[in-house]
């Protein structure tokens, strides 16, 4: 009597801003997945993010079957989805977290008030991080108001109902200068494009 091959495994490719939430969500529904993250840094470098992802693409296709580039386009002006044509290989829809977290909303919120910035669970996690230390504010706090001239608001794009995120996030906005919004959304589109993909 032959023992039936296991199940093969699927993985995700993940922009390490949606890793952490990505996790969350296969755990929740039981997906046979492992998550492969991208260091959410290249994000400052968007022209390496290609690059990067096509590293992780090829390291997965020695072990799974399936493989799913969980990333927005995140500044690559289309030279990500362009690699992954070449590859084969489908990405998420989306052009970034914020839109799908923010899903139906994003687009009247940019209408309404093109001036925003948005921090979404991980950003208020990784704010001191990527925005003050990597845009050089702690070292030349002056630089603020060149940098956020142009925006208007914090739009503040929950996963959790957290207090403590929602207190680090109040003190991101006063750093910037800017009033805050909180939209409770949770996973918005994330999880339901994810949710799709593998009901196929």
């Amino acid at each position: 009597m032959s023992i039936p091959a296991a199940r093969p495994r699927a993985a995700l490719i993940a922009c390490g801003a949606l890793a952490r939430e990505v996790l969350a969500l296969r755990d929740k529904h039981g997906w046979e997945a492992d998550v492969l993250g991208v260091p959410a840094l290249l994000h400052n470098r968007p022209d390496r993010i290609p690059d990067a992802v096509l590293a992780r693409i090829q390291e997965a296709r020695l072990t799974y079957d399936r493989v799913l580039v969980v990333y927005g386009d995140c500044g690559t002006g289309g030279l990500l989805d362009r690699a992954l044509e070449r590859e084969g290989v489908e990405r998420l829809a989306g052009p970034h977290c914020y839109e799908m977290y923010a899903d139906r909303e994003f687009d009247s919120l940019m209408a309404t008030e093109p001036g925003t910035f948005f921090l979404t669970d991980y950003l208020v996690r990784s704010f001191d991080h990527l925005v003050i230390e990597g845009l050089g504010l702690d070292r030349h706090p002056e630089l603020r108001d060149d940098y956020f001239h142009n925006y208007t608001r914090v739009i503040y794009l929950a996963q959790q109902t957290d207090p403590a995120l929602l207190t680090r996030a109040q003190q991101a906005a006063a750093r910037l200068g800017l009033p805050l919004t909180i939209g409770q959304v949770g996973y918005g589109a994330l999880e339901r494009r994810l949710q799709a993909w593998f009901e196929r």
